[in-house]
Order: structure tokens, then sequence, then C-alpha cells
């Protein structure tokens, strides 16, 4: 699942645990930016934000460093951070629970506000809300697994979506980029989630889906690590600046695993490089979404800045990655045929409710589910 239970970590703190980035400009005010952090995967109808956590988005300037087989960003050291923090819950209200938050941004200013209100609130140049909304991502988890165990592709024409029904803990952030980021068009974002304190202590980061489960978990095929679960030593990575020690242990997972899906088709389409990497593999440690705000919004757009640099053409789209995007119908199609081929399909083509493009984007929360004993 996209960023879900991504490691015993996460398992063991559901109110830290990442789902989903999202990233688009806003689609009737392309002045706008928009991003999404969903967090607590299958939340029930009292789940609140951890008052112990920070949930934080980075952004920074990037371009294009280089095109065709090395294509590559360059991503300026300098990041702006808009960090947001909840009190305990307060009241009788058991369902959908109000509690007060708060958006620090980067030059110290806060505006607060109350959960699950659909207003949400705004200050100066951004507007902000937070709470219990509709599972956006879908997948059929159980056909990802039989393709892995079986070696061959398992999807079937009509899948079963994992979650279905579910909802999230979601944080919609929209601002002015011109005004809050200080330049642009491009940018490179990832949010996180930190232990706070006097030295916060980062527990997971997310920037492009499906990196630490489809592209990272499986051992099977990494002849290099196959006893090492590697996913909590990623989470604790920062983005922007893996640290060399264990960056052959991470290029060596996604060199075994990419290499993995590719072979499903029964063809090659990535060729490796003299050293046995992956064509995508650099780009996917680049582990942040990018999105061009100087290019037009698009509800498929996830992934093509990054076509474009490696076929060596202008990109169309803003890039970055839209909510009702079916992401994982393009990464496996990326993955398995390079694109070269037909769209590779799990079956599931919609979530549940549709997210709409009008502020606060996500579909409201789906009812509990009944439980007949």
């Amino acid at each position: 699942m996209s960023d879900h239970f991504s490691g015993p970590r996460a398992l063991a703190d559901p109110a830290a645990d990442l789902i989903d980035l999202f990233a688009f400009p806003a689609p009737e005010n392309p002045q706008r930016l928009v991003v999404v952090m969903d967090v607590f995967g299958k939340a029930g109808p009292s789940a609140v934000f951890s008052d112990a956590v920070i949930y934080r988005f980075r952004f920074r300037r990037a371009s294009i460093a280089a095109t065709g087989p090395n294509a590559a960003f360059a991503v300026d050291a300098d990041e702006l951070a808009f960090d947001f923090t909840f009190d305990v819950p307060s009241g009788t209200d058991v369902a959908y629970p109000r509690q007060p938050g708060h958006c620090r941004m980067p030059r110290g200013d806060t505006v607060s506000f109350d959960t699950n209100d659909e207003q949400g609130a705004s200050g100066p140049g951004l507007r902000v809300f937070a709470g219990q909304r509709s599972e956006p991502f879908f997948l059929d988890v159980r056909m990802i697994e039989q393709t892995v165990a079986t070696r061959q592709i398992a999807f079937r024409k009509v899948g079963a979506d994992t979650l279905y029904g579910t909802n999230v803990l979601a944080i919609v952030l929209e601002l002015e980029w011109a005004k809050l980021l200080d330049g642009g068009p491009m940018f490179a974002i990832v949010c996180e989630t930190l232990r706070a304190g006097q030295r916060p202590v980062r527990i997971e980061r997310l920037g492009r889906p499906e990196i630490k489960n489809v592209s990272m978990s499986f051992k099977m095929f990494d002849q290099v690590n196959r006893d090492l679960e590697i996913r909590d030593l990623y989470n604790s990575e920062d983005a922007f600046a893996l640290m060399p020690d264990y960056l052959g242990a991470y290029r060596a997972r996604l060199n075994a695993n990419l290499s993995f899906w590719d072979s499903l088709d029964g063809k090659v389409d990535w060729l490796p490089d003299e050293s046995g990497n992956h064509p995508l593999t650099n780009l996917l440690l680049a582990d942040f979404l990018v999105v061009d705000v100087s290019r037009p919004f698009h509800e498929t757009s996830y992934f093509e800045i990054e076509q474009a640099m490696l076929a060596g053409r202008p990109h169309a789209t803003a890039g970055g990655r839209w909510l009702n995007e079916d992401v994982m119908d393009s990464i496996f199609t990326l993955y398995i045929n390079g694109g070269n081929g037909p769209r590779i399909s799990d079956g599931i083509d919609a979530p549940i409710a549709w997210s709409s493009k009008i502020f606060p984007y996500m579909a409201p929360p789906n009812p509990p589910k009944i439980t007949v004993s």
C-alpha cells in the first residue's frame, strides 16, 4: 500500500504512520500549490492526531540537472518547512472529535484551527484543513502478494480494493507559492512525522508512492541484503541527504526489486548499466515529489516530469500527484514494461469516493462499518 504500515515502527504507532503524500497546483487557481499528507491508515471514528508528533511538510527549490539515461534533479540546500501540531482533544463527542491544531509557518507565524472543520482556517497566503477523510488510495494488495509469490502477473480484470470504505487522517495545506516559497517554479516536496521535543526525532518520511512497500519491502530478490528489513532504516533518513553508509543497501534492494517487476512480461525493458544499476534506481532514491507550477494541472501527472527527463523531452504537466490518479496502474506499467506496452491494471480503477477540485479537496469520511453479530 502506498506507504501504509511501511515497517515495524509504523505498525507500532498508527497516528505517526504516514500513508500518502499528494502535491498539485490548485485546479481552479494555479497561483496556489496544494499538498496533502495522510496518516493513520484505517482510522476509526475516534482516531485523532497525536499530541506528541510533529507533522511536517518540507519544500526545496528544484531544477532538472540532467536528462537521458542519467536523468537527475538538482535540489537547493535551503528549505522551508510547515509544521502541524495538535493539542489533546477536549469535549465528549467520541465520533469524529474536534481537536485544536496549529500550523507553524517558516517565519514563525502560527495559524490555529479545529480538526474536522470543513472551512478550515486561513492565514497570510495559506489555507489549512485537518481531519478525517475518505481514503483516496486504492489497490488490490492480495494480488500484489500473489504476483510476488508466483512471479507471474496475478491481477484480475475486476480486483478487490483492500482499502474500500476506510478512512485516514488528512492534513491539507493550500498556499500561494510565489509569496510563501521564495521562488519556483519547480519544487521538491516531502512530508515527515517526528517525535516532538527539544530535539525532534524523525519517525517516518514520505515522498513518492510505493517506494517502501512495492519497491523495497520484498527481500527475496535482493542477494546482498536478503535478511534485512530495510524500511525503518530508510524511514530514518533525510530524504534530501541520504547517508552514504547505507546508500549501497538501498540501491541493491531497488535494483533487485525493480528487475523483478521488469521480468514479469517476459522481456527486459530497463537495461541495467555497467554497474548493474536499474535505470530508475537513482531517480527513485531521489524520494520526493517534484511539482512544476509553471505547467498545467493534470489528473494523471505522476512521474510525467521524470519520464520526460529520461526520454530527453520537455515535460508537459505540473507533475506531482493528484488525489484521484490511479497511481498503482501507472507504477505497474512503468516498472513492468517501461510504458512501452499496454497499461497494466490491478483491476481497481477508482476510490470509494472521488476527491473534488475545491478545498478541502478530499472526500468526507466514510460511515463506520456495521458489524453484524
